[in-house]
This record gives structure tokens, sequence and C-alpha cells, in this order.
């Protein structure tokens, strides 16, 4: 993979995808609530929801045409919409309790916690609304198709996803769970968003679900959730808070159960590579050439070997 080509290609889609947030996130919400939410979402993170959602949609077709090219933004911009409110309300004082994020106090430190929750629950509420333009603004993306993208989204967000994740996580504080118990809470709380942001994506090039691209893409996506999480919680143990932007080992002061408390941090990394392969295999078995998938394979070894 030509590092140069894909350093191109995030500069580029990253570029989109800010512009685009930095329209739809409105500043004059009331009562400073505007400031709160843009503090969240903006400027910050790693976007890789976003790419993940844009790099699916290159791989079936869908940035070929105008419609798709919209749905694929509107989409990349709403799981990024989901994951900010997910991580304002993860770190407020009745959570997690955390004081930095992205490099920068968290909402609730900034704007305090009754407007950090109403930040929150704003852009929970914007990612929908992305999700389902005005006649006349969505570029031609089709009634069924953000129909289908709002029951994606909703589905990775609620009980059977992040919601349901972040619970069983506060549940298991003190806890020392079994493997099967640890990877369920994490393909709930981190996986299921990632997994649903390819399969958006792929959903943009209208591809049903029982199809082998379809299939092939969120087993792709699933092993990618799964292997980001467990390399956040080796990048938790191994690296500075400085480094990561956020506060390091608070898992471990948290009495949280981690991949590395479970298998150690050779166990967790060689689970981390397994998993990468994984995730190769299902992108080779899809019937997509190589070159549709090439996006998708370098994010993929970017997730794995990240130090931050």
């Amino acid at each position: 993979m030509n590092t140069d080509a894909f350093l191109a290609w995030t500069t580029r889609t990253l570029a989109e995808v800010e512009t685009a947030l930095d329209a739809w996130v409105p500043a004059a919400a009331p009562a400073g609530l505007g400031d709160a939410m843009r503090y969240g979402v903006l400027d910050g993170g790693k976007r890789l929801r976003a790419l993940l959602v844009q790099a699916a949609a290159e791989a079936v077709g869908a940035r070929a045409t105008p419609a798709g090219r919209e749905a694929a933004l509107r989409a990349a911009c709403a799981v990024e919409l989901i994951h900010a409110y997910s991580l304002v309300h993860d770190d407020m004082p009745c959570m997690d309790n955390d004081v930095l994020r992205r490099g920068k106090p968290t909402v609730h430190v900034a704007f305090g916690e009754a407007q950090a929750m109403l930040a929150g629950d704003a852009m929970q509420a914007l990612a929908f609304e992305v999700l389902t333009p005005d006649e006349g603004e969505g570029a031609g993306v089709s009634p069924v198709l953000q129909a289908r993208l709002v029951r994606l989204l909703a589905r990775a967000s609620g009980q059977a996803g992040m919601a349901g994740g972040q619970a069983i996580d506060l549940a298991s504080v003190g806890q020392a769970l079994n493997e099967a118990t640890l990877r369920d809470m994490h393909q709930r709380k981190t996986g299921a968003l990632l997994r649903a942001s390819v399969q958006m994506g792929a959903a943009c090039g209208g591809g049903a679900p029982e199809g082998a691209i379809w299939q092939a893409l969120t087993a792709y996506g699933h092993a990618m959730g799964l292997a980001f999480q467990i390399v956040d919680d080796v990048l938790d143990e191994t690296q500075a808070s400085d480094k990561l932007g956020k506060t390091a080992g608070k898992d471990a002061d948290a009495n949280k159960p981690t991949y590395v408390a479970l298998l150690g941090l050779d166990g967790a990394r060689r689970e981390a590579a397994r998993l990468l392969g994984e995730a190769l295999a299902a992108l080779d078995r899809s019937g997509l050439p190589p070159t549709a998938t090439t996006w998708l394979r370098a994010l993929a070894e970017r997730i794995v070997h990240r130090d931050h």
C-alpha cells in the first residue's frame, strides 16, 4: 500500500467530513448549547468511524454517484456525532468521571454537567436529522436508504450496542470477567459502532444483507471493532496521557476488566493481530477487487498498529 496515497486520501476525506460537520453542527443553538456541541465534536479525534464509512462506500462503488457520495458523507458525519455524544456522556462523573478527552478538558469540565448532558442529547438527535434531510437537501438519497442507515446506526447505539455495552462495563467494575463476557461487552460498547460504520458505507452501494459482499464487510467490521478496543486496552497500559489525549491507566485505576488484565500485554497483542488477519481474510473472500478494498486494508493496519 502506498503510504503517500493513503495519507492523501485520509487528508482529503477528513477535510470533507470536517467541513460538513462544521456546517451541520449549529453554533446558534440556544443558551450556549451550540458552543458545547461544537466543542465536543469538532476539531478532534481520529475520525476513524467516518473513514471506515467512506472506505466501505468506495469499496462498493457508492461514491461514484452524487447520491452515493451524499449518503456516505451524511453517514460519516452521523456516526461521528453518535461517537462524540457517547464520549461526552461516558466522561461525566456519573459514568467514567474523566477530565481529559482529545487533549483538552472534557465537555462537562468546560461547560458544566447539565450543559454536557444536553449537548450529548442534542448531538444524538442531530445524527438522525443529518441522515434524513429535507426533500431537495439530500442530493437524491432515497427514503429507503435513509431508513436503512437510521436503523443501522440506531441499533449500534442502543441496548444492543453501545448503551448495552456501557451498562455491562459499569456493572462489571471490580469483577473478574471471562473472555466471552469481556468480548461481548467490547463488541457492544465499542465494536458495534465501528461495525455499523462499515455497514453504513456498504449500504450506500445498495447491497443486500444476504449478499456475499455485505456479509464479508460485516465480518471485517466485526473483527476490527473488537481489535480496536483490545489495542485501546494495550495503549491504556503502555502510553502516557499526553500521547493518548485522554487519561491513561484509568481502567486499571477503576478496577475495570480489560483484555490486558485477562490475557496480559503479549496475549492482548496476539489477539489483536489474530483479528487483523481475520479482517483481511474477510476482505479477500468478499469478491471485491483488491484495488477496491485498499483503504479498508490500510485502516485495518492502522487500527492494530497505532500508538495512540
